[in-house]
């Protein structure tokens, strides 16, 4: 069982996967020691990963969508299909008006309507309704922020494997890894993070954290959705926000430990003066989860 000092640290992390371990004994009030040991019990036991997460956009897969499924028959026959799909990056069973929901990532609009069209042609998809996202508001995984024009060779995709890989890497090893000094290493991976190419952050296990119960929303709202997800974003339990057009205007998640906490946090969400129709849907079972961007050009 997690306590609020292992709690504490997982937000730290979440926002800054490589803070040091003095950074976060400060914020916690722990000797820098108790916290190097606190941290490698969180990753030996399953609880946390830190990993680099790529920013989709620097592979150009700037578009997002949701999609929900109509099905004919049993889901697990199209989940296996959409687990399949390079464009899928979420694939969900669901209670709820949808048994079956996803999201992909593509380059454009083009691209998405391809897909689309592939997506509907599956065995057993009878129907697909598509959100069209504009901008992600507020992502736990990925935290939402600008991609800086950059150059990026050949040992900087090096490195962002090795960070995909394990996000706390010293410069030492990332060094001795793409055969650089340590220093031209850590030079290289703050340019790579500053521009927003890769954020290193801690993923949790939902149910080590307290967040085994888990739903997804759509909400229809009057005025600018923006201002609207801005202000949901800062709700305790809302893991996920985006913008954009379709049934919805925005969609999202939220996260609790248990049954009262979610619907609490449902609550919060339906209380937004602005929000005028909300729609859930319980998440029973995931069957493909990838954090931005996986894949990277060979070296």
């Amino acid at each position: 069982m997690l306590d609020a000092v292992d709690a504490a640290l997982i937000r730290a992390l979440q926002g800054d996967g490589r803070a040091t371990y003095q950074a976060l004994a400060d914020g916690v009030g722990l000797s820098r020691t108790a916290v190097r040991a606190r941290v490698k019990q969180l990753v030996g036991a399953g609880a946390i990963r830190i990993v680099g997460v790529l920013h989709a956009g620097v592979l150009g897969m700037e578009v997002f969508a949701h999609i929900s499924f109509r099905v004919s028959g049993p889901v697990g026959p199209v989940l296996e299909e959409l687990a399949g799909r390079e464009a899928v990056v979420f694939a969900a069973h669901t209670a709820g008006r949808f048994p079956v929901v996803a999201h992909v990532r593509v380059r454009d609009d083009e691209a998405l309507a391809k897909e689309l069209g592939a997506l509907r042609s599956l065995s057993g998809v009878v129907g697909a309704e598509a959100f069209r996202g504009g901008a992600i508001a507020k992502d736990a995984y990925s935290s939402v922020r600008e991609l800086r024009e950059i150059s990026i060779d050949p040992l900087d995709w090096r490195l962002v494997r090795h960070l995909q890989r394990d996000g706390r890497a010293s410069y030492a090893e990332l060094a001795r890894q793409v055969g650089l000094s340590q220093a031209a290493a850590r030079s290289r991976v703050v340019r790579l993070i500053e521009a927003g190419v890769i954020h290193v952050t801690a993923i949790a296990e939902p149910a080590a954290v307290g967040a085994s119960e888990q739903v997804g929303f759509g909400l229809r709202c009057r005025g600018d959705s923006a201002a609207v997800a801005a202000r949901l974003g800062s709700l305790s339990g809302v893991s996920f926000l985006a913008t954009g057009f379709g049934r919805y205007d925005v969609i999202g998640s939220a996260s609790a430990a248990d049954r009262p906490s979610l619907v609490e946090a449902l609550e919060a969400v339906r209380g937004c003066p602005e929000v005028t129709y909300v729609e859930t849907w319980e998440h029973l079972a995931v069957t493909k989860e990838r954090y931005g961007g996986d894949s990277v050009p060979a070296a």
